[in-house]
């Protein structure tokens, strides 16, 4: 086995209160695949610097091979004293690296390489250091939010890209399908301890839970002990004292390990606080075009949304996500066209800019508005401190500036500030960004249980197939088509659009019907009618052994799943288990295109046959 290219052993850091990292570990060998995984402040990135050499802890020690090289990507990097991105994407090249994969990289991210630093916007800093960290080939990727301010096709772009490639990745993402898509092996980071699973992510939500069950069953036998040797003591171990001394200070020993045991952080708890019914129908737009200098952001696009729609929103940056969300709600005038709304609207957005909150503001201030501290949710007058708990905010943090939260506690106060106010139309323009995945399960529960209608706008592609209805999605030159399902079905009709248009056009002699379909066919003066187009002999055989191909593959994907399930598996047979990973990973990348494959089929079939 190749000897690791980074390691990290028993690394401690404290930030004057409770310790951040206790002994924390990390082991990154050639080609390795690991997704760092924990709640918002438990020391993810902290971790990450510390790895990259960024950071010095309190002990501990760190371990790069003499020949590997590191790259490391910052949630917010610093691109002082650089005058363009080429030059930004120039100076993370070695002496021995190509100049030309700069340019390359910058051109595959649609970036010139002229753009000033000092004038980017957050996608284009995002996309030119990942130019940056990618363009000298490291052997080892230390990547902090990569997808943070990045749109579908370039996440798609880049998942790719690190899925192809032969560098050592460590990934911290909240993306939950880029993490399964790449990762490996899970290191989770809860309460100071990196635990380590030689799984992808795909499997750690189930491995967490029965860690923390078992934790919850050791504390329950310990409470027992103490209660036990409690009983023991007041029955008389005074005329025993002297053979009892060590049981004595056991149980000293037990009250203290009971005491300072840090238990698992509390989950966020929403609730929205919701308005009247609204109307049945809540958006009719018809024929509906915006345009700014020339160009068209919306041209002739038509929608009815009614209530207890999801309708989620996807494109390119740029491409006018938030002028289309603006025009059906109303906050915009249409060049041309209609747009009716609903009786009884009570319309509440999340915008994600969060330009609203004032840096100067407290938490309280934000919450209340400055007035008195109560907050009114769902018609029940909530103190400010108990709606804040609600949210994993601390009493002590009551009276904290909002311009020194991190990320993912202004997202938390945003949706607490959002879901506080009644409302049956939810407006939401990323609220998924610098969310931890738990608190993006409990905000997927709270829309999906939510009686009005949700307008969605995000790039987490998990979050759109678990939560809407329908996509709308940018298309070429103004052009939007709304999709029913979510987002991997808009991907699905959207590959079976491409197939139709390849297929061979009609002829001059095929006449189409008024409502799009054939009507006949017309015999071309001199010849014979023209054939329908059909199925070949192999996509007719595809489409009859694809299922039974699929089923194969999911049979032996259960039993590889349920042989890596042993817990001493590992520990038995390090390298059959690697073997064994490997075998599943595989067996997973061929269902994927069997059913992708097998779908593309049925929706040509279903062309086809009219």
């Amino acid at each position: 086995m190749a000897p690791p290219l980074l390691t990290l052993k028993d690394v401690h850091l404290s930030f004057g209160g409770a310790p951040l990292l206790a002994g924390a570990e990390l082991e990154v060998a050639p080609n390795a695949r690991i997704c760092l995984v924990g709640r918002n402040g438990s020391g993810k990135s902290t971790l990450l610097r510390i790895a990259a050499g960024l950071l010095e802890p309190d002990r501990g020690e760190r371990f790069v091979h003499p020949n590997a090289s590191v790259r490391y990507l910052a949630q917010e990097p610093d691109m002082s004293g650089h005058a363009s991105t080429r030059a930004y994407v120039a100076a993370g090249l070695g002496p021995t690296d190509d100049p030309h994969q700069a340019d390359m990289l910058l051109a595959e991210l649609g970036l010139t390489g002229d753009e000033p630093c000092d004038a980017l916007s957050g996608g284009e800093a995002r996309r030119a250091a990942i130019a940056h960290v990618l363009a000298a080939n490291p052997d080892v990727l230390l990547l902090d939010e990569p997808t943070n301010h990045l749109d579908l096709p370039a996440i798609e772009w880049l998942e790719a890209r690190l899925a192809s490639s032969r560098t050592a990745i460590v990934l911290i993402s909240h993306d939950r399908r880029f993490l399964e898509n790449l990762s490996r092996a899970t290191v989770w980071i809860d309460r100071g301890i990196c635990r380590r699973m030689d799984r992808g992510f795909s499997a750690f939500e189930s491995w967490r839970d029965d860690v923390l069950e078992q934790e919850e069953v050791e504390r329950h036998k310990l409470d027992r002990k103490i209660a036990r040797e409690e009983q023991w003591m007041h029955g008389g171990v005074t005329a025993r004292r002297k053979r009892n001394v060590r049981r004595v200070q056991e149980l000293a020993d037990m009250r203290s390990s009971r005491r300072d045991a840090r238990r698992a952080h509390g989950n966020v708890r929403m609730a929205a606080s919701e308005g009247g019914m609204s109307g049945k129908l809540v958006i009719e737009a018809k024929g509906i075009a915006k345009s700014y200098e020339e160009r068209a952001i919306v041209r002739d696009f038509s929608t009815r949304i009614l209530r207890g729609d999801r309708v989620g929103v996807v494109g390119p940056n740029g491409a006018g996500k938030t002028t289309l969300v603006k025009l059906l709600t109303g906050a915009l005038e249409p060049d041309a066209g209609t747009v009716r709304l609903g009786e009884n609207l009570e319309l509440v957005s999340l915008d994600q800019r969060r330009d609203e909150l004032k840096p100067d503001w407290t938490i309280v201030e934000a919450l209340t508005g400055g007035r008195g501290d109560t907050v009114v949710v769902n018609g029940r007058a909530r103190h400010v401190a108990s709606y804040m708990k609600d949210f994993l905010f601390t009493s002590d943090q009551m009276r904290t500036p909002l311009k020194v939260l991190s990320g993912g506690e202004r997202g938390r106060l945003m949706l607490a500030r959002a879901l506080a106010k009644p409302s049956n139309v939810l407006v939401l323009d990323e609220p998924t960004n610098d969310l931890d995945l738990e608190t993006l399960d409990l905000l997927h529960e709270l829309l999906a249980d939510y009686a009005g209608t949700v307008i969605l706008v995000s790039h987490d592609r998990d979050f759109l197939d678990r939560l809407v209805t329908s996509v709308i999605a940018a298309e070429d030159d103004g052009q939007w088509i709304e999709y029913a399902g979510g987002y991997s079905d808009m991907l699905a009709q959207r590959r079976g659009e491409d197939l139709a248009r390849a297929a061979p056009a009609p002829t001059a002699g095929r006449r189409q019907s008024s409502v799009g379909g054939e009507a006949g066919h017309v015999a071309p003066a001199g010849g014979k009618p023209t054939a329908k187009r059909k199925l070949s002999f192999k996509e007719k055989h595809a489409l009859e052994t694809l299922p039974g191909t699929m089923s194969d593959l999911e049979a032996e994907i259960a039993g590889l799943q349920a042989k890596l399930a042993d817990p001493a598996f590992y520990a038995r047979d390090a390298e059959g288990f690697a073997v064994t990973s490997e075998r599943l990973t595989q067996a997973q990348g061929r269902l994927e295109a069997a059913e992708s494959a097998w779908l593309e089929l049925e929706l040509l079939r279903e062309e086809l046959e009219g």
